[in-house]
Order: structure tokens, then sequence, then C-alpha cells
């Protein structure tokens, strides 16, 4: 089973050509297996053609970054997915860029959600009555997950974590969360460790 790579390039070049504001954001390419029997397997994605050839990493939640290059555009190239004959596809996910240094102002992060959703509107109107509402912070398995509210006295309060999807409609609902709804309080949120990602929440 193989996807086209001219197919998945077009759905990624919609978010390089959008014209709004995306400093705080970006966009990745999500490889889902139609399968889930996959046992637990590290998955290898390579992109083919006739002069292509190139392995393409994927985290833990399937992303990797899509080269744009015109010569497997022109070659038609494709992209395969490890295991015999297994059957994914790919899509867009636009997450919320992560900081080095682990502190994120929560007034950024409402304006990353909003260029988020600005973007989420662009390319799909039925967003058009949602709002901003939050994030979510999404990280490894097995990892230490760790997101604390930083107040402006210096007081920390660490923020619960549970278990879930790191994008609506994956599959695999067993990754560490940490969700923050917005308030008007101006506040810091402080990580441990980095995420995997951090996902804007529309409703």
């Amino acid at each position: 089973m193989w996807v086209s790579y001219r197919d998945a390039y077009r759905a990624m070049v919609v978010f390089e050509k959008y014209g709004g504001p995306k400093n705080l954001i970006q966009s990745e390419m999500q490889v889902a297996p139609r399968d889930r029997d996959g046992g637990g397997e590290a998955l290898q994605l390579t992109l083919t053609g006739k002069s292509t050839q190139l392995n393409l990493p994927l985290d833990p939640t399937g992303r990797t970054s899509l080269p744009l290059l015109k010569a497997a555009y022109d070659e038609n190239a494709v992209l395969v997915l490890s295991g015999k004959d297994r059957e994914f596809v790919v899509r867009s996910r636009v997450s919320i860029m992560v900081r080095r240094d682990g502190v994120y102002d929560v007034a950024e992060l409402r304006q990353a959600c909003e260029q988020a959703l600005g973007y989420a509107r662009y390319v799909d109107r039925s967003f058009g009555g949602r709002q901003c509402v939050g994030v979510r912070f999404v990280f490894p398995k097995k990892a230490d997950a760790n997101v604390r509210v930083r107040k402006a006295q210096g007081d920390e309060i660490a923020l619960p974590v549970g278990e879930g999807v790191a994008f609506q409609g994956d599959a695999d609902a067993a990754f560490p969360i940490v969700s923050y709804r917005f308030t008007a309080e101006r506040v810091q949120l402080v990580t441990s460790r980095a995420p995997l990602a951090i996902v804007p929440l529309f409703e």
C-alpha cells in the first residue's frame, strides 16, 4: 500500500501558502495505519521515486515534516509505510510551537490557538462557529508529564494528568495529556520536559 506524494504535497503546501498569521504554529504530516494491529512496532515511512529515496522518521504521534521536493513531485513519487501491504492515510496536523525553555505565557498560547483556529477556518468553513478554549499538552508514554501554572507572585500549581489522544480523531488514546482551559488570569504554564505536541482546543 502506498500514498501518492503529490496528494500529500498538495495537502501540506496549503499551510505554506496560507497568508494569515502563523508564526506560533506549525503544520506536520501525520501517518495513521488503517489497521491498529502493529503490535506496537516502530513504523518507518519512506519516500520513493525514480531519483528519490528518503526515510522520514515518525514521532510517537505518527507525525513527520514532509519535505516539499519538486523532483519527487514531478516523478510522482510514493510514500510507503514499513510492514507488508500496510494501508495508511496521511493528514495535516497543526500544533503550537514548543518552546525550548518550557515556559509559556498563557497570553501567547491564546494567540497561538487563535492562529490555529484562523487556519482551520481557512481550510474548513465548519470551524466558523468555534472558539479557542484552551490547549492540550501531549507527552511521551511512560514519561513524567508535568505542567504547572505559575502565578504572578511566583506560586506554582500542578495541573492534573490524564490519558487521551494527541489529536482529535486519533486511535491511540494512551498518551499522557495535560489540558488547560483559558481564563482571564495572567499566568504562565511551565513544563519540566518538552511535550510531543501542544494542541489547540476548539469548541
